[in-house]
């Protein structure tokens, strides 16, 4: 078994280094030569002969390479989110795509919390001044005892984010229509209206697709109270980056914080990034030797089920990966 690993030296050291050795003892693994990303043609060229790609975040699973690349059995990404992935070109070329397990919650949510506190406190642009040896301008900041929370999207990360919440003092606000409300002491589910208008920081925690696309636009940051506090980790394309940049501009955001965005790897944009009151992060939000681990690890684990002739866990498109199945059947003779 050939396994073609993505990552390029950076991210394998911080994403997969402890993991690597696990993976070369049940494969033959060929690594990223070079010190970047791959682009698609250039995979396509690393990877002839391979068996199973295991893809960085960054890289995507384009229809041309499952086309281009015939050897290819399985295409494993070590992370959650597959959106850059053309899971049905895949399956037309009948390539198997999987994804990790969802080990960043704790991670990411505390992340969260952290920007909050950056962004209510002041704590980066004061620090920066301090640092160059400048008197810091004395900006007063917000306590979050007693303050309200809003989170849109009651999944895994917004559920534990709201007991972080709760726990330095604030009301947390809830709003996900496609979740029981769970009556968890401290948190009252409501109408997404009444969330905007009341909460004083909120978190669009929803999860990427068309219909959450600019979830936060205009029309929502307009019904805020002046100076709420915006925080997103989870994807970028849920904020209106423009409506988002007029609203800090003109005070009706009181601070920004940013995890991820929509520049490449779905960082912060740098033009929103560089506003006044913005507190940005490169997507670190699963960047814990914890998360990268587990989340390598996941790989490995998926790489030993199709050494030993197992679906792997997590599987998008099992029904449809012929080309795995003809593997087994080769090497069964």
């Amino acid at each position: 078994m050939r396994v073609f690993l993505t990552h390029n030296p950076e991210d394998r050291e911080a994403y997969y280094g402890r993991a690597l050795p696990l993976l070369t003892r049940i494969a033959g693994v060929v690594q990223n030569p070079f010190d970047h990303d791959l682009s698609t043609e250039a995979l396509i060229d690393a990877a002839q002969g391979c068996d199973v790609i295991v893809a960085h975040r960054s890289t995507p699973g384009e229809a041309v390479l499952f086309e281009r690349v015939p050897s290819l059995v399985a295409f494993l990404r070590c992370a959650v989110d597959t959106s850059t992935i053309d899971v049905d070109a895949a399956s037309a070329n009948g390539v198997l795509v999987a994804r990790a397990d969802k080990t960043f919650v704790a991670s990411t949510a505390e992340l969260a919390l952290g920007l909050l506190l950056d962004v209510a406190r002041n704590i980066t642009v004061s620090s920066a001044e301090f640092a160059a040896g400048r008197t810091p301008v004395q900006r007063p900041g917000r306590q979050l005892q007693g303050r309200t929370a809003g989170i849109i999207g009651f999944g895994s990360i917004g559920s534990h984010l709201a007991a972080l919440l709760v726990a330095v003092g604030m009301e947390v606000l809830v709003h996900d229509p496609f979740v029981a409300d769970p009556r968890v002491e401290g948190v009252s589910f409501v109408g997404l209206d009444e969330l905007l208008c009341v909460a004083d920081a909120v978190f669009p925690l929803a999860p990427g697709s068309a219909d959450t696309e600019n979830l936060i636009g205009a029309p929502e940051l307009a019904v805020m109270r002046r100076g709420t506090l915006l925080i997103n980790v989870s994807r970028g394309e849920l904020l209106d980056e423009s409506a988002v940049a007029d609203a800090v501009r003109s005070g009706q955001l009181g601070g920004l914080g940013l995890d991820v965005g929509r520049a490449a790897d779905q960082r912060p944009s740098p033009e929103l990034a560089a506003l006044p009151g913005v507190v940005a992060t490169p997507h670190l939000g699963g960047l814990t030797p914890e998360n990268a681990d587990a989340q390598a690890s996941s790989s490995v684990e998926q790489v030993e089920a199709i050494v030993a002739g197992v679906v792997p866990p997590r599987s998008l498109n099992a029904e449809h990966a012929t080309r795995l199945h003809a593997l087994w059947d080769r090497t069964r003779r």
